[in-house]
């Protein structure tokens, strides 16, 4: 099944989404850094997400972790 007809599945993509773009940051911010604007930019996006909520996104994280291993 597809990611866009599971909200549980949806909201996985977005998490690993927003924690690959952090990584990524951190080890090579150049590569996210000069691309700003259009599609690119939602990377960067995603990146400053992962950045200043992170106490957040890592909760949510483990939510997502605790709520797959228990089906």
């Amino acid at each position: 099944q597809s990611a866009l007809f599971s909200f549980q599945s949806l909201l996985l993509v977005l998490l690993l989404l927003i924690c690959t773009c952090t990584y990524i940051r951190g080890v090579m911010p150049r590569l996210i850094d000069s691309n700003k604007e259009g599609f690119p930019g939602l990377f960067w996006k995603c990146a400053r997400i992962g950045e200043r909520l992170s106490p957040w996104v890592a909760l949510a994280c483990v939510v997502m972790a605790v709520s797959r291993f228990t089906k």
